[in-house]
Formats: structure tokens, sequence, C-alpha cells
């Protein structure tokens, strides 16, 4: 929301353009807005010559001042795109009602956004709040050791806590979980928090095929047989061989976001996924799990 605040304030003229109505294929969803200032812009439209289209038509009503226009736009040959769709553009000079609508819409976005819970901020954890930090989401950073949080420099929220579990109780309902902290022992009473809510979007604890199997046996001895039907473990289980921290975060982060995304991610708010069994990671401090 900064952002689109920032660049409402820089720039006096300022044409909205909205995606009206979406038929067959096409690059962005119905509701879809970008904002189009003489030599700026804010947001996408989903780019190509539709969008080249959008602000050449938005910046010939700054120019000549008109106030609104509409856009009819086949996504074929005529325009050299091949999404196959068709789509309709409204295009409308903001005035200061329309500023604080577009705000106060883009503040609602952010607040509806899911959470994403990263529990350990070492090397993986780091990673990952790096790379989600670009998302539509909000990252949220736990650690029991304030030095490892201050190693990070993504802006996301970033929490201290002595009892990461609550962090966990108390999160909203559809958040994910990602679990990859400094003791298994810890990784394994956070996971059985997570999967014990019932209504997490995403679960995952790093480690192996092995750590898997472990955690079955822990749950079954001390949290009466708790299922790990919907437990991601390895997360990021791509096959990729390559143990860096950023490539790791790179293929938990797909993980995450594909199930955020999913089709069925309002009705069915646990991962359908079972993660293959695959090699060993290298958890956040560098052990083996």
């Amino acid at each position: 929301m900064s952002a689109l605040a920032d660049f409402l304030s820089a720039h006096a003229s300022v044409i909205c353009v909205t995606l009206t109505r979406v038929r067959g294929s096409s690059p962005r969803n119905e509701g879809t807005q970008m904002f189009v200032a003489p030599h700026a812009l804010c947001g996408t439209i989903g780019g190509g010559q539709l969008e080249h289209m959008a602000i050449e038509r938005a910046r010939a009503m700054l120019t000549d001042g008109a106030l609104n226009a509409a856009m009819d736009v086949p996504l074929g040959p005529e325009i050299g795109q091949c999404c196959g769709g068709r789509v309709e553009l409204s295009l409308v000079r903001m005035r200061q009602g329309d500023r604080r609508a577009a705000l106060k819409q883009a503040q609602q976005a952010q607040a509806a956004l899911p959470s994403v819970y990263v529990m350990g901020a070492g090397h993986v954890g780091r990673a990952l709040a790096d790379q989600l930090q670009h998302l539509p989401v909000n990252c949220v950073l736990v650690d029991t050791r304030p030095e490892e949080l201050a190693q990070c420099r993504a802006d996301v929220d970033m929490r201290f806590s002595m009892i990461p579990e609550v962090e966990i109780a108390t999160a909203p309902s559809g958040s994910a979980f990602v679990v990859l902290t400094h003791d298994h022992g810890l990784d394994f009473l956070l996971t059985s928090a997570a999967l014990e809510r019932g209504d997490a979007a995403y679960v995952g604890m790093i480690g192996s095929a092995t750590k898997r199997v472990k955690f079955r046996n822990w749950l079954r001895d001390h949290c009466d047989g708790q299922s790990i039907e919907h437990l991601n473990c390895p997360i990021g289980a791509s096959g990729s061989r390559d143990k860096r921290p950023s490539v790791i975060a790179a293929f938990v982060v797909a993980e995450v976001m594909a199930e955020l995304t999913s089709e069925t991610a309002a009705t069915a708010p646990l991962g359908e996924n079972e993660a293959p069994g695959g090699g060993a990671q290298s958890d956040r401090a560098g052990r083996t799990a």
C-alpha cells in the first residue's frame, strides 16, 4: 500500500486503468488496476501490447485533459498477443475521492493477504524472508534468538519470542507455517502445534524422509498419534541436489505459494500434497537432518 501512496503523492495527474471485463484467457483478472502518470507507472495489467496500448491511451488523456475513456481489446494476432481472450478497460482521471478510495482498497487488500510464518531465522529462514517480502503475503519471521533476527535485512515482520508456539496459536486462519529452527525438538513441537490448528493452508518442516518418520513416531508417543497426512516434509522437495539456502528457499516459496493461490485454497485449508522422500536437507544451522 505504501508504494501506491508514494506514487499518488508524487504525481498530481494520474489515470487509473481498470480491467472491467475479461472474456477467455487474459494475463490478469477482472478488477486489476494500473496507475499511469506522465512519466511513471504503478502496477500492471499484464504487460505486453495490451499494457502498452493502455499506457499510450492514458497518457494521451493526461495531455488532452480527457476525464474518462474505455477500451475493448481482443488479445489476438491483431495486437501481437496470443492469449486468445478479450478484455474491456476503463480509464479514469483520478480525483481526490478516487485517490482516497484507491488507498483504502489497497489497505484492505494488504490486510487480507495470507500470512506466512517462518519459524526460525537462520540461513534458510532469512533466505525465505528475502524472497517472501516481494510476494503478496504477510511474512512473519520468528526466532528465540535476537542475534539471528538481527541478521535479517528483509522488510518483513520480525518477532523475537521465547515461546514461539504462541505465535502459531494466535496466527490468522489460513496461514502457512514453515518450521526450520535450530533444534529438532523445537521443530517437532512447533510443527505439531501448526498441524493441530486444522486450518493452516500449508505446514512444512525442514528435514528428510528419516526426520518425517521420527516426527511421526514422536507424535505417536507424545500427541496421541496426531496425523502427518497434511505435513510437507521435506520441504521444497524438488529433486534438486543444491543445498544452498537461497535455492532451498526458492523451492519452498514456490511450494507455499502454490498452496496459498490454489483453486481449492479457500475450501481445503490444509495442503493436499504429500512431499516425497529424498535426501537430507541442510537446516538453517548447517546441520544435516
